[in-house]
């Protein structure tokens, strides 16, 4: 919000206003301000002060009399002259229909009166026989020019206090830096600014994870979003070779770093295929190929009793999304959300109808990952061209791609793969998912230990023959996929 913001709405005829921060300092300063500055009568109320003289106004004698809703409504109500009242953190109090009476009174009366009421608050929604009379006040936030003069504000503090000492930096880490605070109110930016600066005098890339998982905790989609902490690198990915291919080639688009052609960043990708074969490892070395942040959207938990809040749920975690760009969005089993039954009152529809405007709409360089393990089951608006950059089939491994996945789970639990024969375990796990070889691996380490001795092939191998892969338990299914996908998909390895 700016000055300009509440001028244009002041005009609005909406007798009640909406406005919803967690910067109330910043945007109660910033009304004060606009209010001396028109000559216009204006009040602020909390809870605790009780109603104060906000812009131009009288001081009433005993302001903390006015500290009860019903008091306070019922001044305002009195209040016969044009006035703009700010009342905040009232979310609390819009549960009585006493007080829903009071403020509907207020805007029916407001013609005479030309009275206004902002509500300030960090989330609030209007009853419904109240919200026809309301507007949004819209919420902006710094600019890059805006965030960069807060940096170097916070480094200036820190030389005063450290005997002038210049902070170390160099321009392409202060440029992430400023990327990665946008979208963050004011004190926010500030305070992981002065975080940045404050342990060591320096911004450097070192500084930018942590900065990254702050924002994304201030942001406060916990149990719909998750920040993954810990992204996969090529080194953990067996095959793939032509997803990895793809992915190297767009690596600085997706960035934001070429400058010399007007490349768009790429939009994302579709990954299906068997279960266990791979396809969340891929979505992880995604962000980490590409030294992104990834955040990971549960389906299941976007699902609510209440009419609406589903969608709700998922426009807020894909703003979130747009607000952490540049990033990588992955939506693991996507199937979940978008194919709907008959009893779900057509929430899936209304689901997908929200995803896809965004992947319409969405302006910031936000590269989706959707996974899916049965792709019939998803709409064909969702996987029809355009919608994805591609779409990847992930199969079984072959045999040379199983002797590396071998080797990658040996050496992660400090084996030493040049003990086994790598080449006869791979052809005795033919057919299997990089999951199954990963636990016969890990059944073989359980057993070695019981029993006291060295893990070698035998004892592997013996783990394997006990093990009924996927390929053979659901043969039918996997050989339906593999049809499907010969001819409308393109093979991640």
């Amino acid at each position: 919000m700016n000055e300009n913001d509440l001028k244009i709405l002041l005009k609005n005829s909406a007798p009640l206003m909406v406005l919803e921060t967690y910067d109330e300092v910043r945007a109660i300063d910033l009304m004060s301000s606009f209010f001396r500055n028109t000559n216009q009568p204006a009040w602020c109320w909390s809870l605790t002060e009780g109603l104060q003289a906000l812009g131009f106004g009288l001081n009433l004698k005993d302001p903390e009399g006015y500290s009860e809703p019903e008091a306070l409504l019922q001044y305002i109500k009195n209040y016969r002259k044009p006035a703009v009242f700010v009342l905040c953190d009232f979310h609390h109090h819009l549960e009585e229909p006493k007080t829903i009476r009071y403020l509907k009174d207020i805007a029916l009366a407001k013609s005479q009166s030309r009275q206004r009421i902002i509500f300030v608050s960090h989330q609030l929604r209007l009853p419904e026989e109240l919200s026809r009379y309301a507007v949004s006040i819209p919420v902006s936030v710094p600019s890059d020019k805006e965030i960069m003069a807060i940096i170097r504000e916070e480094a200036r503090r820190w030389a005063l206090k450290n005997s002038y000492d210049k902070i170390k930096t160099d321009s392409e880490s202060l440029e992430k830096l400023v990327s990665n605070l946008k979208g963050l109110p004011h004190q926010d930016v500030r305070r992981l600014a002065h975080g940045a600066i404050a342990d060591d005098g320096a911004i450097t890339e070192a500084d930018l994870p942590e900065v990254t998982k702050a924002k994304f905790e201030l942001m406060d989609m916990a149990g719909v979003l998750h920040y993954e902490f810990s992204t996969a690198h090529l080194r953990d990915v067996a095959g793939l070779n032509t997803l990895k291919k793809w992915l190297e080639d767009r690596r600085l688009a997706a960035r934001s770093e070429i400058k010399d052609f007007k490349l768009e960043a790429p939009k994302g990708v579709l990954l299906f295929g068997v279960q266990g074969g791979g396809k969340s490892l891929a979505a992880k070395s995604i962000a980490g190929i590409w030294g992104l942040p990834l955040l990971r959207l549960d389906m299941a938990a976007l699902f609510n009793k209440f009419v609406g809040e589903t969608e709700r749920n998922l426009r807020q975690a894909l703003k979130l999304a747009d607000l952490m760009a540049p990033c990588v969005l992955w939506i693991d089993e996507i199937e979940k959300g978008m194919a709907g039954g008959a009893e779900d009152s057509g929430t899936s529809k209304r689901l997908l109808g929200t995803l896809l405007t965004w992947m319409a709409e969405r302006k910031g360089p936000v590269f989706m990952v959707a996974t899916s393990n049965d792709i019939s089951k998803l709409p064909p608006e969702l996987i029809r061209k355009g919608r994805f950059d591609e779409i990847f089939f992930v199969d079984l491994p072959e045999q040379e791609v199983r002797v590396n996945i071998f080797r990658i789970h040996m050496e992660k639990r400090g084996l030493s793969s040049q003990h086994f024969d790598l080449n006869v375990l791979a052809r005795a796990t033919e057919g299997f998912t990089g999951a199954e070889i990963e636990q016969a691996v890990v059944s073989a380490t359980y057993a070695a230990a019981a029993r006291g001795c060295d893990m070698d092939t035998e004892l592997v191998l013996s783990t394997v023959r006990q093990t009924q892969p996927l390929s053979v338990v659901m043969a039918e299914n996997i050989y339906e996929l593999r049809a499907w996908a010969a001819e409308r998909a393109v093979k991640a390895n």
